[in-house]
């Protein structure tokens, strides 16, 4: 038996809504990263990153009841594994089912349950995704991507596909699974068309449960370990297994939120398993382009058990991540030569071993999955079907099942010419109209935007153009992404008096922010948005902006004038609670924060610290209003409260909630 099928899968979860319009200019993956390496490590630290969000608009409108939602499956399967695949969800490898053990290799979320952690703010947990272009889960995690079938002598195959912007480059991953394989194949390749270098990324991202006696094998004696802090990162390299101070080869041994990329010397093979006490193991290998291996953790203090509740559905308790990328950490990308392809196979299957081949000395347990693997899929092996299934594979056209988006096409449209002769990037669409504009008139007769563009090539396009308000706008938003302040403000300026039009009040409350004119930035974005206060992305961007100022008479003004539907809105909510903490309120704040066990806000981001520092906030100035003095540690953080990712009550799993 061996198919390739389309199904509906049938999913509980809450619906994410229509994209924001307004450009994301705030940063919202921070990139302050500080690394303690040696001189010869030489990881681009820092290269590649962003500032601000931009092209892209947010996805963040999930606060919503869950409801029934189908989505497009496309199911590989022969004898031995089951995969199964959302091309609606970003080309989301979503299960993967040992059918010969009668296991799951991956966590299968019971709930799709978007939270704030991508690019574009939207995610979920499970499976396996793929990210290409620019560091964080990625842009597409939440829309259509290209899904083609290639048809072989031997077997179909899945592509998924599509144009990253950021980069500028196409990239595809061809999914196929031979009849006799017990692995699950994945062919990556990314093309860099252009006559630059550009800085790369790719991360396959998997999710497995969190069992304890689970223990990760990778062919490391060292780990770049990751520290988050508030959003921000630290670096520095430990000794494996017991640099942590404890087994960190154990995932269940750690306390707080945590990564490892493991530092596999250049002449090693591959690979990262999980390993059960039983000796059952997943098992990811890869060609030698894929050199990266991750493991990441929330730790098993209150705040990381609250992430997992949610980001997981009803039956499934915790996970981890294990994951295989380009460079050896995520603080970085890579430079990619110009007119170069990177191609790269990885495996996906099980190896079952003897529990005390796996559990014992470190040392011993990495030789003795080394040795298994070379005899069950040698690395030379991997090497040689990378090399004869391009020609056979990777360079071969599709037929096109599901629709992505139309940059490719778009991109096609200004270079004169296919990115990828075996990709189809269909024609441009609505979003894709004033860009098709500026190409063939020179102009932007737009009355509002409805997309952005900042690649060197589009900016060029956008200074040659005939003057005009949308064009100076778009001007200013690509001297925004390159941090010159002083031609931002000059282009907005010529783009108009922005008293009644909400994209230049907010560009003009992003520019005046990074100038440090903070009032100023805060008059701004609150005219912007009491021009429709029923817009709620919009009042929602607008409310953090306004709490990061301390703006609070502000943020009430605002409040005010919301319906009741997205006053009630747990992040707007939230917003309301700090405003009332810090205008001698803390008391009406705190009914709010804690009403029915604590509010549970979807949409707040990985890494924020909002919920607990406000708790925190709300019992000192309780205690000062009492006429007492309270130590801050010592205060009692809820659990729906508690999105710590590096403080807090250290709690085992199974240990009474407090």
């Amino acid at each position: 038996m061996n198919n390739l099928r389309f199904e509906t899968l049938h999913l509980r979860g809450r619906r994410v809504g229509p994209s924001s319009w307004f450009p994301a200019l705030r940063e919202l993956i921070k990139s302050e990263i500080s690394a303690e390496l040696d001189e010869d490590d030489g990881l681009f630290i820092g290269y590649g990153m962003f500032r601000d969000g931009l092209p892209y608009t947010l996805q963040d409108s999930y606060d919503t009841p869950e409801e029934e939602l189908d989505f497009k499956a496309a199911v590989l399967e022969n004898k031995y594994l089951k995969a199964v695949f959302l091309p609606e969800l970003g080309g989301r490898l979503w299960s993967l089912r040992d059918k010969e053990n009668g296991r799951d290799l991956l966590l299968e979320n019971t709930r799709l349950l978007p939270c704030n952690l991508g690019i574009r703010n939207a995610w979920f947990a499970g499976g396996v995704e793929f990210n290409c272009g620019r560091r964080g889960h990625d842009e597409q995690t939440m829309s259509p991507r290209f899904c083609a079938v290639v048809e072989t002598p031997d077997f179909p195959v899945l592509r998924f596909y599509e144009y990253q912007r950021d980069r500028g480059t196409p990239f595809q991953y061809d999914c196929f699974l031979p009849e006799d394989s017990r692995f699950l194949y994945i062919r990556g390749r990314i093309f860099n068309p252009d006559d630059t270098v550009q800085p790369m990324y790719w991360w396959s991202n998997m999710a497995l449960p969190e069992v304890p006696g689970s223990r990760v094998v990778v062919p490391a004696k060292e780990v770049f370990a990751n520290w988050y802090s508030g959003g921000s990162h630290a670096l520095a390299k430990l000794s494996l297994p017991d640099g942590e101070g404890f087994d960190g080869t154990y995932p269940v041994n750690f306390e707080y939120v945590k990564d490892h990329f493991y530092d596999i010397p250049e002449d090693v093979r591959r690979y990262e398993c999980l390993f059960y006490e039983d000796g059952y193991g997943f098992c990811h290998v890869s060609t030698k382009r894929l050199r990266g291996r991750k493991l990441f953790v929330w730790g098993q203090c209150q705040g990381g058990r609250h992430w997992n509740r949610k980001l997981l559905g009803p039956g499934l308790d915790s996970y981890i991540e294990l994951q295989g990328g380009l460079g050896r950490s995520q603080q970085e990308c890579l430079p990619m030569p110009p007119k170069t392809a990177w191609e790269w196979l990885e495996g996906y299957g099980s190896l079952v071993m003897k529990p005390e081949q796996v559990h014992g000395k470190w040392e011993d347990a990495v030789g003795a999955v080394t040795a298994a693997l070379d005899g069950k899929i040698p690395a030379a092996a991997l090497e040689n079907m990378l090399r004869e299934t391009r020609e056979s594979i990777a360079l071969k056209p599709g037929k096109v099942v599901v629709k992505g988006s139309g940059w490719g096409a778009l991109e096609e449209l200004r270079r004169g010419g296919k990115l990828a002769p075996q990709l189809d990037f269909g024609a441009p669409g609505p979003e894709q109209t004033p860009w098709v504009e500026l190409l063939r008139t020179g102009r932007m007769t737009e009355a509002l935007p409805a997309s952005y563009q900042v690649s060197d090539a589009w900016f060029e396009l956008l200074k040659k153009a005939v003057p005009g308000p949308q064009v100076h706008y778009h001007l200013a938003l690509n001297y925004f992404r390159r941090e010159d302040r002083e031609r931002t403000e000059r282009e907005l300026a010529a783009a108009g008096d922005p008293a009644n039009r909400r994209h230049l009040l907010h560009a003009w409350a992003n520019l005046l922010d990074r100038q440090g004119r903070r009032q100023e930035s805060a008059d701004m974005i609150l005219r912007a948005a009491l021009l429709d206060p029923a817009d709620t992305p919009f009042v929602k961007e607008a409310l953090k902006m306004l709490l990061s100022f301390g703006e609070y008479g502000k943020m009430f003004t605002l409040l005010d004038r919301l319906s009741p539907r997205d006053a009630a809105l747990p992040l707007v909510q939230m917003m309301k609670a700090a405003a009332l903490a810090h205008t001698g309120r803390p008391d009406e704040a705190e009914v709010i924060l804690t009403r029915d066990g604590g509010l549970d806000v979807p949409d707040i981001r990985e890494g924020e610290n909002s919920a607990s520092q406000l708790y925190i906030f709300i019992k000192t100035e309780q205690a000062r209003n009492a006429g007492k003095e309270l130590d801050p540690a010592s205060v009692a953080i809820p659990f729906l409260l508690d999105l710590r990712m590096s403080e807090g009550t250290f709690q085992r799993k199974g240990e009474p909630t407090k």
